[in-house]
């Protein structure tokens, strides 16, 4: 479990920040937005990287039941190859936080960001990298992230069965890799990605 934040960002509204699906070659770039209950602590919360999915999906509704307030955002398919992913990524943070905030009584007064690239927001913002093992609004944000982008690809896996999606979520694994060569890509494909482009060259 991580430790209570203290210092500077004790008795303080804030909200944690994280995202999650910069890496795959398929699917949307998620980001989260979670303002904790100081009142209401989490058990668990760590880098969602670091818990099976399992624990991720406990953990996700306790956040969803305890938090002051959440919300997540998406970014498309299309907007990851019209804008490139890191800028899809920070629009998908945007969203996140925009509809969080427009559902908490008590004003956020600053925004704790993963990484080292934030979003414009509309309150002081600031990255904390390594963020998401450091406080826990972000580990929270990239549980909630990751849960609700991993349910996504399952049911894009319904669609499109032929990829394995419910596997690999769209991460370039052998197994991916394969399955593009055999098939081509599909829809949920990012076509501004290297493998993909290189797949549908070859089928041109």
């Amino acid at each position: 479990m991580l430790p209570n934040v203290r210092g500077a960002y004790a008795a303080r509204i804030f909200a944690g920040i994280d995202e999650v699906g910069r890496g795959p070659l398929a699917g949307p770039v998620i980001a989260a937005t979670v303002v904790l209950d100081p009142q209401r602590p989490i058990e668990g919360l760590n880098d969602s990287k670091l818990l099976s999915a399992r624990k991720r999906e406990a953990i996700c509704k306790a956040i969803q039941h305890s938090a002051l307030t959440w919300a997540v955002g998406h970014a498309s398919v299309e907007e990851v190859d019209e804008l490139n992913v890191l800028q899809a990524s920070l629009l998908a943070m945007q969203r996140s936080f925009q509809t969080a905030t427009m559902k908490v009584q008590q004003p956020v007064e600053k925004a704790l960001v993963d990484g080292n690239k934030a979003p414009n927001l509309s309150v002081r913002t600031e990255c904390v990298v390594g963020g998401d093992r450091k406080v826990p609004a972000i580990s929270a944000a990239s549980i909630l992230a990751k849960v609700t982008r991993d349910h996504i690809m399952c049911e894009a896996a319904r669609y499109f069965p032929l990829y394995g999606f419910e596997q690999h979520k769209g991460y370039p694994t052998r197994m991916h890799l394969q399955r593009l060569e055999q098939h081509g890509s599909c829809t949920y494909h990012r076509q501004s990605f290297r493998p993909v482009q290189a797949v549908n060259h070859r089928l041109i």
